[in-house]
């Protein structure tokens, strides 16, 4: 009994079993339990946002990007679309082709019509004639380094309307930080970024917030929340993005202001690209 209220109403066990969330006999392990909830409860964000889009217009476009083995795209695709009360497609996009075969293998058994896969690298994502031309929704679960950072490109230039991310590990900005540590010394704010374990912490706080500006500054409103309790995951932080279209030029000055700060501005000006 409990292992059923672990699952969404709705929800396919068969599908669940194909992803190797249950197993055959339908029972979940307490590594699926747990993947398990932070879908979820990434779900119960996207959900409002899916609903809003489908008040609007007659399709829903959602995009997954990095979508790995596309276990987000394929739960809310079976939560909200397979039935056909929302029309919708949903877009996967990894760049390992080997995840893009099994993925659109298992849409084709499940009946998911909707659903489409692009083995895609980063570069070529946006301009990708296969996507249609109204991105509504972007999504990124755990892409892991500078992939949270190629899905804000892809929403930026196709103009999502909005942006979910969930983060992961974020290594290049504290690689960078430790490389120019010794000239930044004289500053006492560098012992925020002294030990090494605390360069890591620093760095991926960093980048978050480098993120958050970045798309602050391109006309979105941005929220910033836990996604589930640490003991679940300590990849935790959920960035909510919503499309204004009223950039705020303000924001991006802060994010140059910060970069010149940390003397990152020459490696990283680039991917933190403003308008």
């Amino acid at each position: 009994m409990q292992e059923k209220h672990a699952i969404l109403p709705g929800q396919s066990t068969d599908l669940l079993k194909e992803l190797h969330i249950l197993t055959r006999d339908g029972q979940l392990n307490q590594d699926s339990r747990r993947k398990l909830k932070q879908v979820y409860h990434l779900i119960g964000f996207i959900e409002p946002l899916i609903q809003e889009t489908a008040a609007r217009q007659p399709e829903v476009n959602l995009v997954d990007f990095g979508a790995g083995k596309s276990y987000l795209g394929f739960l809310l695709y079976d939560l909200f679309f397979k039935d056909g009360r929302i029309t919708a497609s949903v877009h996967g996009i990894e760049a390992r082709n080997e995840l893009v075969e099994k993925a659109c293998a298992l849409a084709a058994r499940l009946g998911f019509a909707g659903m489409r896969f692009h083995a895609l690298d980063a570069a070529n994502a946006a301009s990708c004639p296969d996507l249609p031309q109204r991105i509504d929704i972007v999504t990124a679960l755990h892409a892991c380094d500078t992939a949270t950072d190629d899905a804000i490109r892809f929403a930026l230039k196709r103009q999502a309307r909005f942006v979910v991310l969930v983060p992961c590990c974020q290594a290049e900005i504290a690689a960078l930080l430790r490389k120019h540590k010794s000239r930044a010394l004289a500053n006492p704010l560098t012992e925020l970024w002294r030990h090494p374990l605390h360069t890591r912490e620093f760095g991926s706080l960093v980048t978050n917030v480098l993120r958050c500006l970045q798309l602050e500054a391109h006309g979105y409103q941005v929220s910033v929340t836990e996604l589930v309790g640490w003991e679940h995951s300590l990849k935790n932080e959920l960035i909510v993005a919503r499309r204004t279209g009223q950039p705020a030029r303000h924001r991006g000055a802060r994010l140059r202001e910060i970069l010149a700060f940390l003397g990152l501005e020459a490696e990283l000006s680039e991917r933190f690209f403003l308008p």
